[in-house]
């Protein structure tokens, strides 16, 4: 069996978030999200997601250049070739051409996700998944007060989340994580998130973290600086968790050789698709290092890739796969993501391709640009 695009149609929506979300880079109240819908030359189709912000915050890449790079680059290199299986789809998309990991995603997921469509088989066992459920963290986004934080902290432990992420900055970090590790006791499962707002100059600052035994700090210091991350690492004793600094296995291999994290995050749509998302978890599985499974705000397609990928084994931690009434008052999928109160999310293991119907008259009404490509 082989693949062969002949049309991906870029449609870009807007959705507004059921409430602001801010970390240290910026505050975001609703999104810019571009989806695709890839087609398949014997009719078979699927949708995929371009996680890429409005603004370049997070990443080097923004919705308008993924939307540039997808339609002068990844598209003609794909559509109407044959693609002997998805992991192809990666190496297509390197050779010459740098950069670019959100929007080469997107279409890789895409073939991804056609592939189990046309296989009848779910994108999660198609990936290796072997979990039918998974332990589901929530990311709370910075506060006005300590107060506000705990509120929030506690609301999601009743809800039965296992694991509160609590984005921190300069400022809103020491008061306001002990001000929740107070209030949820020592057990609760806490994890500070800092999207790279400290420098090593604040390494002593830091340290004053390890008093609240969390579970992890979560990139703290630049992206591209594995050996401050190192000494860092070794001032502390709360594990180090990288997300922006892991683009590929080879990274991982890096921060394990230097000693720079303990613990990975893996966004699929951030490393440029499940096939480097892959290699990753399975480097890390091999060295007994944790892996988990982050989010960007996605919709529900996006959120469908990362649950797929989420059910591979060595996801042994709480991911950010949290249902779509966290974010959104109504998604573009049927059924909507749900969590139980137990706090796990159930894998579509048995529906095939991503596990959801799209809803695509909901997609029409909060459309605002489109563009389609084809083989011809």
């Amino acid at each position: 069996m082989s693949l062969r695009l002949s049309r991906i149609t870029l449609r870009e929506i807007r959705m507004t978030l059921r409430e602001p979300f801010e970390i240290s880079s910026g505050r975001t109240t609703g999104r810019r999200i571009l989806l695709l819908e890839l087609e398949d030359a014997d009719g078979t189709t699927t949708w995929s997601e371009c996680v890429a912000g409005e603004r370049p915050n997070f990443s080097a890449e923004t919705i308008d250049t993924a939307w540039l790079a997808l339609t002068e680059w990844i598209a003609p290199r794909t559509l109407g070739v044959s693609i002997g299986h998805p992991n192809a789809v990666d190496g297509m998309l390197r050779r010459g051409f740098r950069g670019h990991p959100m929007a080469k995603a997107a279409v890789e997921m895409g073939a991804w996700a056609l592939w189990a469509e046309r296989e009848g088989t779910s994108l999660s066992r198609l990936l290796g998944g072997t979990r039918r459920t998974i332990a589901t963290g929530i990311s709370i986004g910075i506060q006005d007060s300590p107060r506000a934080l705990v509120d929030k902290a506690r609301d999601a432990l009743a809800l039965g989340y296992r694991k509160i992420k609590i984005k921190i900055r300069p400022g809103a970090d020491i008061e306001y994580i002990g001000a929740v590790r107070e209030a949820v006791g020592p057990d609760a499962p806490l994890m500070a998130d800092a999207n790279s707002a400290y420098t090593p100059g604040h390494t002593e600052h830091l340290a004053d973290l390890d008093a609240y035994r969390l579970l992890m700090i979560e990139q703290p210091l630049a992206q591209d600086d594995l050996r401050r991350h190192a000494q860092l690492q070794d001032r502390l004793e709360t594990p180090i968790c990288l997300d922006e600094s892991i683009p590929h296995a080879a990274a991982a291999e890096d921060m394990l050789a230097l000693g720079a994290g303990r613990i990975v995050n893996i966004k699929p749509g951030r490393v440029g698709g499940f096939t480097q998302a892959k290699a990753i978890h399975d480097f890390c599985q091999h060295h007994a290092v944790p892996v988990w499974c982050g989010g960007m705000l996605e919709s529900g397609v996006g959120r469908a890739c990362n649950v797929a990928l989420a059910s591979l084994p060595n996801f042994t931690l709480p991911g950010d796969v949290s249902p779509s009434a966290r974010y959104w008052t109504e998604d573009v999928v049927t059924p909507a993501w749900t969590m139980d109160s137990a706090g796990m999310v159930t894998v579509p293991a048995d529906r095939p391709g991503l596990g959801v119907t799209v809803n695509v008259d909901r997609i029409d009404d909060l459309t605002v640009r489109t563009r389609t490509l084809t083989a011809d």
